[in-house]
Formats: C-alpha cells, sequence, structure tokens
C-alpha cells in the first residue's frame, strides 16, 4: 500500500467550496480524513449510496491561535494544572467575528442537533491516532437564540480546552510530540439521526476496520475487516461500554462466546440519545419501560432485541412465560440487513484502495429505508504482530496469568515490575477515583520502565463497578495490560476491539491479555499476588510488586502466560 495520495491530500479547498471554511489556518486530521472521504466517493458507484453530514464547518487552526493570543492564554501550553484551565478558556470571550460566525451555522443547522469534533494537527495522522484524547461535545441545539449560541460556544471551548488535558500531554510526550508543536481546528457537524417522540439518534452507529490487528482466533483474517455496532448515538462504539462487534465475513463469530449467559454478560443495554424537549444528553436504559417505545418506534427491532431469563435467549415475539429482560444482542441483523454488511465491505475496500492505508471510520445506519451515513473516517494505526511465539515448558508454580481469548503474538521477557489491583480491596474499599490514582502513580514512577499492569475487569472503563477508570496518562508506561473475569464481583473484560482503549494500546505496541478466572484453559494465581511482598500504594488495592517477569503470547494456539521467574 502506498498512502502518497492521502498524505499530499489538501482538505481546505473541500471545505472553502462549501463555504464551510472559517479561518485560513489548516484543518487538522479529523477535517482531511472526511474530506478525502468526500472527494474519494464522488463520482464512484458507492457515491450514491453512502450520504455525509449535511453540512461539517471548519474553524481552523487560525481560530484557535488568535483566541489564545488576544486572551493572553498562550502559556496554557506550559500550564500543568490542568484544573485551571477550563476556568481560563470559559472566562475568555470569543470574538465578534467568530461570534457572528457560530450564529450563521445555527441558521444553517435549524433545529437539529450539533456534534462539536475535535481536528488537532496531530491525530488522526498515519502514525498517531489520539483516539479519545480530545473532546467529541454535543449541542441539542434548542432553546433561544441566545441559549443555542451559548451552548455552541461552550462546546467550542470544551474542545479546545481538551488540546492541554493530562492523557493528551502524556500521548504527545510517549510518542515525541512537542505540545506547542499541536494545535486545534474543531468540526461544528449535525448530529445525523431522527427525531422520535421528541428523542434525537441514529437508529444504529458503529464503527467500521478495514483491518482486525487483534484477531479472537486464527480463523479471522486480518483483512476480514470488523465491525463494532450500538444502538443509538455512537458514544457506546468507542467507550468501553457494551456493544456488538461482528466481523465482516464471519458475522456469526462471536468473541464473547456463544452461550445465553456469555451473550447475554456482554449485550447493550443502555442507550445514548438527545432529548429535544428538556434539551439535554440522556442515557435510556433498555427496560420494560423503554422497550414499548422502541417496539413502537423501530420495525425491525426484532432483529436488535431479544429477552434474556433461565439461562435462554428468546424472541421479542415469543411469550417464554418466564421473567426476563430485554437486550440488545442484534441477532438477526446480518440476514435482516444484508445491506448494510455488503455495503460496509465495499465501502472499506475502496477507501483502503484509494487511501493507501488500512482505514477506520464511524457511521450511523436506519435499517428503514437502508440509508447509510460516514460522519468519520481516518488511517488506521496498524498494530505489529510478532511471528508466532511458542510458550516454552513452564513450572505450573510459576504462572501467575494463563489466557486463551483474543490472543495475539507477543512477547516480552525480563520486566521488573508488576502493578496489581486487588479486586476484593477495590470493590470493599470503595473509592474508584483513589484506585485509578495510585494506579497513575506507580505509572508515573516507572516512566521508562515497561510493566506488567494487572486488574479486575476493563481497565479505562467510564463505569467503576466494570473496573478501574483510569485515564490514558494513568497507564501510559505499562508493557503488558492484563484483564480479569471475577464473576463472584461483576467483573468481566470486555474483548472490545475498536474502542479508543484498544486503538491505543495498537499504536503503544501494548501486550494484551484478559483471564476467565475458573474457566478451562484459563488461570489466576491469588495465592501469589496475597503472599508475595509487595508494596501498596496510596490506595489499599493498588499493589506494586519486584521481580522478573515473562509475557508470552502464541495467537495460533491461543494461548498467553504472565509468569514469575
Amino acid at each position: 500500500m502506498n498512502p502518497s495520495t492521502f498524505v499530499r491530500f489538501d482538505p481546505e479547498p473541500v471545505y472553502r467550496q462549501r463555504g464551510w471554511l472559517i479561518g485560513e489556518g489548516r484543518c487538522g486530521g479529523k477535517a482531511k480524513g472526511l474530506a478525502f472521504a468526500l472527494s474519494s466517493l464522488e463520482g464512484s458507484a458507492l457515491g450514491e449510496q453512502i450520504r455525509l453530514p449535511d453540512f461539517t464547518y471548519v474553524l481552523t487552526t487560525e481560530v484557535f491561535g488568535d483566541f489564545l493570543v488576544s486572551s493572553g492564554l498562550e502559556d496554557l501550553y506550559d500550564e500543568e494544572d490542568w484544573e485551571s484551565v477550563r476556568p481560563r478558556i470559559d472566562g475568555a470571550p470569543l470574538s465578534p467575528a467568530l461570534r457572528e460566525d457560530l450564529e450563521r451555522i445555527l441558521e444553517e443547522a435549524g433545529d437539529v442537533p450539533l456534534a462539536i469534533r475535535s481536528s488537532s494537527l496531530l491525530e488522526d495522522s498515519l502514525s498517531l491516532s489520539f483516539a479519545g484524547k480530545y473532546e467529541t461535545c454535543f449541542s441539542p441545539n434548542t432553546g433561544s437564540r441566545e441559549e443555542r449560541l451559548a451552548s455552541l460556544e461552550r462546546c467550542v471551548k470544551t474542545v479546545w480546552a481538551s488540546l492541554f488535558n493530562p492523557s493528551a500531554r502524556a500521548y504527545r510526550a510517549k510518542h515525541g510530540r512537542e505540545d506547542r508543536k499541536e494545535s486545534m481546528a474543531v468540526l461544528v457537524q449535525q448530529v445525523v439521526g431522527r427525531p422520535r417522540e421528541g428523542y434525537y439518534y441514529p437508529e444504529l452507529a458503529g464503527a467500521l476496520f478495514s483491518r482486525v490487528f487483534r484477531r479472537p482466533t486464527p480463523r479471522v483474517r486480518k483483512e476480514d475487516g470488523v465491525m463494532r455496532l450500538c444502538f443509538g448515538l455512537g458514544t457506546r462504539t468507542v467507550d468501553r461500554g457494551n456493544a456488538r462487534v461482528f466481523y465482516l465475513t464471519n458475522p456469526a463469530l462471536r468473541p464473547e462466546g456463544n452461550r445465553p449467559s456469555q451473550i447475554a454478560e456482554s449485550s447493550q443495554v443502555d442507550f445514548d440519545y438527545i432529548d429535544q424537549t428538556y434539551g439535554a444528553f440522556l442515557t435510556g436504559s433498555l427496560s420494560h419501560l423503554f422497550l414499548p417505545f422502541i417496539l413502537r418506534n423501530h420495525r425491525n427491532a426484532g432483529a436488535f432485541i431479544e429477552h434474556y431469563g433461565d439461562e435462554a435467549l428468546h424472541s421479542t415475539l415469543a411469550d417464554p412465560g418466564i421473567p426476563t429482560r430485554p437486550l440488545f444482542t442484534f441477532p438477526g441483523l446480518p440476514q435482516r440487513s444484508r445491506h448494510l454488511f455488503d455495503l460496509s465491505s465495499r465501502l472499506m475496500a475502496h477507501l483502503e484502495t484509494t487511501m493507501g492505508t488500512p482505514v477506520d471510520l464511524e457511521f450511523t445506519y436506519e435499517t428503514e429505508g437502508e440509508e447509510f451515513h460516514l460522519v468519520q473516517m481516518r488511517p488506521l494505526a496498524s498494530f505489529e504482530e510478532m511471528a508466532r511465539v511458542r510458550i516454552p515448558d513452564l513450572p505450573e508454580e510459576r504462572v501467575l496469568l494463563r489466557g486463551d481469548r483474543m490472543v495475539s503474538n507477543g512477547r516480552m521477557e525480563g520486566l521488573s515490575h508488576l502493578v496489581y489491583v486487588d479486586p476484593e480491596a477495590y470493590v470493599n474499599r470503595w473509592d474508584p477515583v483513589g484506585a485509578a490514582q495510585a494506579v497513575g502513580e506507580f505509572n508515573r514512577r516507572l516512566r521508562g520502565t515497561p510493566y506488567v499492569l494487572v486488574g479486575p475487569g476493563r481497565w479505562g472503563s467510564r463505569n467503576p463497578a466494570l473496573g478501574v477508570p483510569v485515564q490514558y496518562a494513568q497507564i501510559c508506561h505499562c508493557g503488558c495490560l492484563a484483564e480479569l473475569s471475577l464473576p463472584q464481583y461483576g467483573f468481566t473484560p470486555e474483548l472490545s476491539y475498536g474502542t479508543h482503549f484498544f486503538l491505543d494500546m495498537d499504536n503503544d505496541g501494548i501486550l494484551y491479555l484478559p483471564v476467565f478466572a475458573g474457566q478451562p484453559r484459563n488461570a489466576f494465581r491469588d495465592d501469589w499476588f496475597e503472599t508475595t511482598p509487595c508494596e501498596t500504594g496510596s490506595h489499599p488495592a493498588v499493589r506494586l510488586y519486584r521481580g522478573t517477569f515473562d509475557i508470552f503470547l502464541d495467537g495460533e494456539s491461543e494461548t498467553g502466560v504472565v509468569a514469575a521467574r
């Protein structure tokens, strides 16, 4: 593949000729990807089937730079106190000219909610994604003219401020990028969706990846492509919540397993929407209260929803005669919406060919009318998987962890430190933020020294009941990350390729091992963690072990181990 066409591509004319360019600066990476997609689809056979948002305005880096200079905020590049950044930006007024530009955007938008997205100089490049490091903000675009303008201003400032957040700074530092070489453009788009009884959202939203760099099984080829899908706004496809994963050449394959209990455990229950009556971004739960609403408004809901009860999954049309709970399992989607899967495969092939590099994109889809909207597109950061790693014969007492899912080839030997979050202490001494901070303190101490990081559930989850809610800056120096499934505490890893979390690991070359304690071919030596001397962190659940640790991950046999010498 040769990405030279994309590298040389100039996005500014695409936005300028449509009247969407505000300022004379640069558009940034996210704007470049979307403009390239628009240009490559024009005149192609796919161009008639793929829609883009009706408008995408770009506030260029010049607008951001002028704001910093006129407000005396250039020193924010050197400000280490993140808590002081946002108040200073919020307190600085926008120029009258920029306010007029924002009013013009509101005039075109009408009553449609708005998505305000980052588009920095460094993000979405061939080498670095910055996935999830900068903010996306939703404006409901309701109320009076003044209220709508104030909401849009707040969102623009939120995106600008995110340039200086700790995770973005840590990511730049780890990859050798200077803070002052970075700048921020902002995209203002319509939120693609439909109003339904005062709630605004797309029926389906997802992310597509033309390559599968972390495969759940060797039966999946790297070039097969993968889709991560949710009901409602697409926030749940990129965060570490539950969403459905489809491998495009084998949509029936479930990385979480095929047992009803496994499917139920990993299925989406909550969905996000914009309440246009109250002007708020809200989360709804697929309880029996919301179920009638969804059945009224979605003719194909039977392809999305099943009921789980008594260790079985039941159709929405059936009456199992037992207590059940509804879940978004998407059981019939590949059959009922073959168009979505065929179009996704063709689109991935087209963009990868024209761009000269693997790609990932975000989209929305309405099953009624088969409407596919592409809302973002970027180069896909690659993960350089090693040749097959053969696991040496190890005495069983040396093996601390063993897992058999989502194993990619990898090997690290002679690591001198292991950081561990004890599940019982994490639950019983409940202070998730404090636990995350304690992990971050050890992470800073170990800068330049790759270490093993082990903890319950999903690292980086926004829901602390699912795992430790760490930010990138708090774990960025680890070399291998292990997640423990411990049903007695409610912790389960989510094999969530395609989230921002996994894209970070791909960029940083971090090895990953999920461990399902108590299941065949899995092992968790909790006795070793309880009896081996360690240093306790600022939270009692967080411990630092010193020793010599080896990691062997064999993707062919789907086996990974972490061992102590």
